[in-house]
């Protein structure tokens, strides 16, 4: 980052209106006001919010900077208040710095390394049960039909295989009802009828979790899951861990997974879809490095030409289309003043389609992550932000990639599949950005080796 000696206020975008300002487009259409500041500013300026001054902040270098201020000047706890509301202020991100670190240890072994391959048999399995929910031929909603696929993933992971009967309901309704305290604009003590389906979704599914753990400390299995090594963790100086804070991290596990995940499998099969030479691709990489073997955490990560697909669509969709902080303190940045109390975000659903950084920005590449290109190709994915950053960064990230890898490489084996609607748009407003209902696939069962979409 540099500085200047002239500091200066950011701009503000156009289109502000008396007394609203942006809000009303903010909450509708917070991308194309961003793209518009875009094409305004030098990549910093002001959004009016009234009551909440908002600064963004656009490009690779401009996002480091807003990681690596994270906890310092930058603060993830007051900017996401319906977050608190919906897990604990003691919790994870919200918590102080020490006690995040000591939370995020607990679970990091789990998503890294050889632990991952534990995960493949249960991705497998959920996908297999999918497909021959199926049958060989028809219709379905992708978000309505790979939400709970996503979902059951992340529950049998984390939870073992008897999580449904112990739930007594729906699992993926219950948590669409949880997810629905993800509200920006109402204060959390509103009795709005989403907010209180909210709350109760989150004490049913505390009192659950609660009891599937004394459960396992009872009853331990062996060899130990995920759940059991919960059960029973400990801090690094012997300290029990909280049941709220092991429940939380279940909570959070499973909702953040299904909201991130589903929309970028999403958007993935629509992108292959509508790039019939890259799923060619696809498809003749998936017969030299699987054929009909079993998949393994070796054989999948030879599937390089499916991971450089999953990160371009990162880059084109990001799910997660804007991340926020508040500055806890008056901040200098390129010769521009930030006060404190100011609402900074960063918008990767912008900053990955900057043209001096991403190339044809617009278009489906996914060789622009290719090793050959070398330092180029990393410089592509170290700007992609749609998992977060620096400290903070998405700690099931790797756990996220492998589920959709598996996902794909058997859904893309089995069938044949034909985009009904040839143009999804993402949801309006500020939702998490799933391809909108209705986008529609048709499937039909493939003959073996068929490599055609």
């Amino acid at each position: 980052m540099t500085t200047s000696s002239v500091v200066r206020t950011p701009p503000l975008v156009s289109g502000s209106l008396p007394v609203l300002g942006h809000l009303v487009e903010f909450l509708r259409h917070p991308v194309e006001l961003i793209e518009r500041g875009a094409r305004e500013t030098d990549g910093v300026f002001r959004i009016h919010i009234p009551g909440k001054p908002t600064v963004v902040l656009l490009g690779a270098e401009r996002s480091r900077f807003f990681f690596s201020e994270t906890d310092k000047s930058l603060s993830i706890r007051t900017a996401y208040p319906f977050f608190v509301r919906m897990f604990d202020p003691a919790f994870y991100f919200f918590a102080e710095m020490d006690d995040y670190r000591r939370q995020r240890e607990i679970v990091l072994p789990r998503f890294q390394g050889k632990q991952l391959e534990g995960y493949i048999q249960v991705m497998e399995a959920e996908t297999a049960e999918f497909a021959r929910r199926l049958g060989d031929s028809g219709e379905f909603d992708l978000t309505t039909e790979l939400g709970p696929l996503v979902m059951r993933i992340a529950a049998h992971a984390f939870l073992g295989p008897d999580f449904g009967a112990r739930l007594g309901r729906d699992f993926f309704e219950e948590f669409r009802r949880f997810s629905a305290g993800m509200d920006p604009v109402f204060p959390g003590w509103l009795p709005l009828p989403h907010l209180i389906r909210s709350r109760r979704a989150r004490n049913r599914l505390r009192r659950t979790l609660g009891e599937m753990l004394a459960e396992r400390r009872a009853r331990p299995v062996d060899p130990p899951d995920f759940l059991q090594t919960l059960a029973t963790a400990r801090y690094s100086d012997g300290e029990l861990v909280p049941d709220l804070i092991l429940i939380n991290l279940v909570l959070m596990l499973t909702w953040a997974g299904h909201e991130t995940t589903t929309g970028h499998l999403a958007w993935a099969i629509v992108d292959l879809l509508r790039a019939p030479a890259e799923l060619d691709r696809v498809h003749a990489e998936r017969e030299r490095e699987i054929g009909d073997g079993p998949l393994t955490l070796a054989r999948i990560n030879q599937l390089t030409h499916l991971d450089r697909c999953l990160h371009e669509t990162e880059r084109l969709h990001p799910v997660a289309h804007l991340l926020l902080r508040q500055a806890e303190r008056s901040i200098e940045l390129d010769g521009y003043h930030i006060p404190a109390g100011t609402v900074v975000l960063v918008a990767p659903s912008v900053t990955h389609r900057l043209a001096d950084e991403h190339p044809d920005p617009d278009r489906f590449h996914p060789d622009r992550f290719a090793v050959e290109r070398g330092r180029q190709a990393r410089q592509e994915r170290q700007r992609l932000i749609g998992f977060g950053g620096g400290a903070h960064r998405c700690l099931g990230v790797h756990f996220a990639y492998l589920e959709m890898k598996v996902i794909l490489t058997r859904l893309f084996q089995r069938y044949r599949f034909e985009l009904v609607a040839p143009a999804p748009r993402p949801v309006p407003g500020q939702h998490t950005k799933w391809p909108q209902s209705p986008c529609r696939l048709r499937y039909q069962r493939a003959e073996p080796h068929a490599v055609a979409s």
